[in-house]
């Protein structure tokens, strides 16, 4: 057991250096797959859509078949970590993405220029990517369906297809390319996806209404033998607005 889960001396607080799960393996393991297979997608897409690359890869029905099957494994990991009970913290989290306040939605607006917003887990970009990524696989995937078995459907259905599915991926691309500038600028909680904790001095800046909830849950942060890598979590779910 990890030796920074010791109490700070003052009001039975927790230490700045004390680590504080935030991402479980399951919720790991969903991320990193899906991060994987949206790299194969974007790299298969560029020789599908852009002939000149197409010249320099070449074996087009290969490059094919690789971007359907990517498409069609990707809602998997999600899936699969929302079953069952050990997806309790990935649930937890997805009625977070859909849970929004008023601050949040004016932080929105103003662009980050909200001070009356006590951030909770996700800030509202956070979440706001997190509803966009999640609709848009259901999206990519249903199209993609319907323009891999275009047989089984009508003709609108597939030009109607087909320029969700392009439009959607030039945003998707985009929209991934900022997830990362994001994630390589904010290095812990970058490193918080790859361990899956945080220090209490990191949630205490940036996510103190979520500090506060695991600390509220149980009085306390955690039972010794929950967490992974000397992290520690709360006994229960958190409990939300």
């Amino acid at each position: 057991m990890n030796r920074h889960r010791e109490r700070a001396s003052s009001g039975g607080a927790f230490s700045d250096s004390t680590r504080l799960l935030r991402f479980d393996r399951v919720q790991r393991a969903a991320h990193w797959a899906n991060a994987a297979l949206f790299a194969v997608l974007i790299l298969t897409a560029l020789p599908l859509y852009f002939p000149s690359v197409e010249d320099l890869v070449g074996r087009h029905v290969l490059v094919e078949e690789v971007h359907v099957w990517a498409g069609v494994s990707l809602p998997v990991p999600v899936v699969l970590s929302l079953l069952g009970p050990w997806g309790a913290r990935m649930r937890c989290d997805v009625h977070r993405f859909n849970h929004w306040t008023r601050a949040e939605l004016s932080w929105l607006w103003r662009l980050g220029a909200e001070p009356r917003l006590e951030k909770d887990k996700f800030n509202p970009g956070q979440k706001l990517n997190a509803v966009f990524v999640g609709g848009s696989i259901v999206l990519l995937f249903g199209t993609g369906v319907v323009m891999k078995w275009f047989g089984l459907f009508p003709v609108g259905w597939r030009t109607g297809a087909t320029f969700v599915h392009e439009v959607l991926s030039f945003l998707v691309v985009l929209v991934v390319i900022g997830h990362i500038v994001m994630a390589v600028t904010h290095r812990e909680a970058l490193a918080s996806m790859l361990r899956g904790w945080v220090s209490v001095a990191w949630a205490r800046r940036h996510a103190p209404r979520w500090l506060r909830e695991e600390l509220d849950s149980t009085g306390h942060v955690g039972a010794p033998s929950a967490p992974p890598s000397g992290a520690v979590a709360a006994r229960r779910v958190p409990k939300l607005d």
